[in-house]
């Protein structure tokens, strides 16, 4: 049985909260499930207020989405671009039950996360398979985007935003300068079960290749949980130190496993990596994440038209 032609875009993401009163409920709704007290999430509540009170992370996700539909426009392709977030409004359920009633059918799926793990891939599609349940088992059927963990344009929309962090230029990258890149550090257990360490690792070269640096290398951030579990490492404050330690007296960080500046950039990287940076007298310059870069944009809206056209080449006359 052919499936209906696709008629809709849905980016899927994390969500987070706008307001100060959010807070609280929203990291509720991030560990539901696993038996975390609120004195628990009392110090991540501070990390929320310490950058604004809220996060930016539906604001940035709504510039994306807004300039891929733009994008598509300016391609002919008038396709609506819907978002639904795992733990905060628009929840998955709702962004659903409201795709039902648009009529829509088949949906080109952007999982807003370049490297792929069970915890920001597989999760997912599980949660949208349970929003379809919950809305009585109707729901469009989705086809989701490969990763684009190593896109021209997503390595050059990285490679040009840490010439901007720097102030220095491709071809002529000053050997003394290196550039530590970050992501979620993850179970090591759950590592090594995904390509999630390849991925990232692929990423960081290619951006290092653009911009003629040879000196980086890939570190850890936000780690959580039982400090018993095993996560990835070394964290990038264990980075800076050891740099210091060398040396080294100015890098570039730039937290590439992170499509948006959302609080755990703000804090982890503009706040916490900062002052450890201050106290061992390294200058830190902090790249920003591709957030609504125009070759971000492009690649989404390249990469969709793609799947459209594939669509279009092997449907039955």
């Amino acid at each position: 049985m052919s499936l209906p032609a696709i008629d809709s875009v849905l980016f899927l993401g994390f969500g987070g909260p706008e307001e100060p009163e959010q807070i609280m409920p929203f990291l509720r709704n991030v560990v539901f499930g696993r038996g975390v007290p609120d004195s628990r999430l009392v110090d991540v509540e501070h990390h929320y207020h310490d950058v604004g009170g809220r996060s930016p992370y539906n604001e940035l996700t709504e510039r994306q989405r807004l300039g891929v539909e733009r994008f598509l426009r300016a391609h002919g392709v008038d396709l609506p671009v819907y978002v639904a977030m795992r733990n905060w409004d628009p929840y998955m359920h709702d962004v659903i039950a409201q795709m039902n009633q648009d009529g829509r059918k088949h949906a080109l799926g952007v999982i807003l996360a370049g490297h792929r793990s069970e915890v920001s891939w597989e999760r997912y599609k599980g949660d949208v398979t349970c929003a379809i349940v919950g809305n009585g088992g109707v729901g469009p059927h989705v086809t989701y985007l490969d990763a684009w963990y190593d896109h021209p344009r997503f390595l050059e929309a990285n490679a040009q935003l840490i010439e901007l962090a720097s102030g220095k230029k491709r071809g002529a990258w000053p050997a003394d300068l290196p550039v530590l890149f970050t992501a979620h550090s993850i179970p090591s257990a759950m590592a090594e079960t995904s390509p999630y360490v390849a991925d990232l690792t692929i990423s960081c070269a290619g951006v290092a290749q653009l911009l003629g640096v040879r000196d980086w290398e890939l570190c850890w951030q936000s780690r959580s949980g039982d400090p018993r579990t095993p996560w990835l490492e070394p964290d990038i404050n264990a980075v800076i130190r050891r740099r210091a330690a060398e040396g080294t007296k100015e890098v570039v960080v730039q937290a590439i496993g992170f499509l948006s500046d959302h609080v755990e950039v703000l804090f982890d990287l503009d706040h916490e990596a900062k002052q450890t940076a201050q106290g061992v007298g390294v200058t830190l310059h902090r790249a920003s994440c591709v957030n609504d870069h125009p070759e971000f944009v492009a690649m989404l809206g390249e990469l969709l038209m793609a799947r459209l056209a594939a669509e279009r080449d092997t449907s039955p006359a």
